[in-house]
């Protein structure tokens, strides 16, 4: 007699779709629905101000939509991500659109947060980068850096006295890394 296997069904967008309404914010993972951690306060006015910032210059310009971290975008591997604040440029993406966004963002900015693992955030870079997302940002509000990743060996490190700058993605922005502080 053969043993039995256990199978564990793989979690899908309808799970994800589902979550518990807790406040918590989920993502797919490698089939599995995973919450990820609250963050702190300085994690959350990093985001908040890096967001305007970026929304008040694509609005201006006319250079397309900021979406915050409540976005999940469908990534090829099949996990949906949420950046803590991305972009995607114009024409790219129905703005009627009502699920997860089809296509992966033009920016993908993460903040970290204490709980997370340096190898947790290297995976997101990653994916993102495999993805197709042209430019992603990796904000430190402990060392007070950034890192700017065009690809796994293209990386420039932002000090604070420094500015992010939108390359290509958000011609013109330069945008100083210490008012996200501030």
């Amino acid at each position: 007699m053969g043993a039995s296997m256990a199978t564990t069904a793989r979690a899908t967008e309808a799970d994800l779709w589902n979550a518990p309404d807790d406040g918590g914010r989920y993502e797919l993972v490698d089939g599995a629905v995973v919450r990820m951690s609250p963050a702190g306060a300085r994690h959350g006015h990093v985001n908040i101000r890096l967001a305007a910032r970026l929304e008040a210059y694509a609005s201006a310009a006319g250079l397309g939509r900021v979406y915050d971290s409540s976005t999940g975008f469908r990534m090829p591997s099949g996990n949906v991500r949420s950046p803590d604040v991305s972009f995607v440029s114009a024409g790219r993406i129905d703005p009627e659109e009502r699920g997860f966004a089809p296509v992966p963002p033009d920016l993908a900015v993460e903040v970290l947060s204490p709980s997370e693992s340096p190898r947790h955030v290297a995976d997101k870079v990653a994916e993102y980068l495999e993805a197709g997302v042209r430019l992603v940002w990796v904000i430190d509000p402990e060392s007070r850096t950034a890192a700017a990743y065009r690809s796994l060996t293209r990386v420039r490190t932002v000090a604070e006295r420094d500015a992010l700058d939108g390359e290509d993605v958000l011609p013109g922005l330069r945008l100083p890394l210490a008012e996200l502080f501030g």
